[in-house]
Order: C-alpha cells, then sequence, then structure tokens
C-alpha cells in the first residue's frame, strides 16, 4: 500500500473537534479515496474508523516582486481528510509528532 497519510493536522478548529466529535484530521494525498484513507488510519493507529469527510483545497497563485522582476507561482494543492472515530478510541497525534 502506498503512504496515503501526509501529516495529522493539528489546529485550534480541529482541536476542539477532537473533544467534542472524537474526530481526527489529517493531510492525506490528493487522489487517495475515502475508503483507502479509513483503511490507512485503521491499520497504522489500530483504531477503528466510523466515517471520513474529504475537501480538496486548489493551490493559490502567488505574484513576488523582485529587482529583475516579477515572479508568479503556487502553492501546493492538498486534500484534508476529518476522519471519525468509534465511540471510546483516540489517537495520540501529540506523542507521534
Amino acid at each position: 500500500m502506498r503512504n496515503i497519510l501526509v501529516r495529522p493536522l493539528i489546529t485550534e478548529k480541529l482541536t476542539d473537534l477532537t473533544e467534542a466529535n472524537n474526530q481526527v484530521g489529517f493531510v492525506v494525498k490528493y487522489d487517495a479515496n475515502k475508503i483507502e484513507i479509513a483503511k490507512a488510519i485503521e491499520d497504522k493507529f489500530e483504531v477503528e474508523v466510523v466515517s471520513v469527510n474529504t475537501m480538496k483545497y486548489k493551490g493559490k497563485v502567488k505574484t513576488q516582486f523582485t529587482k529583475k522582476g516579477r515572479f508568479v507561482g503556487r502553492t501546493p494543492r492538498f486534500k484534508k481528510a476529518i476522519v471519525t472515530l468509534k465511540e471510546g478510541q483516540t489517537i495520540d497525534l501529540i506523542g507521534e509528532v
């Protein structure tokens, strides 16, 4: 199985979701589907996944002005997955980092 999980997301909003709804966020490969994401999390963290919600983000165009002229680039695109775990199970992301 290819490496689907890129990194965990640790933000204030996701910390609140973890405490309230037992949900955890990850940045995943852009072409991964919900079934692959659930299987990867179950294999790596040994928990049971109830549901997976995904969001795709397009890269933004950024412009920078330098002495040699204008430079145009893009930020990378990515996919975010919010995973709901079975009641009573948790993932310790702080200990993993």
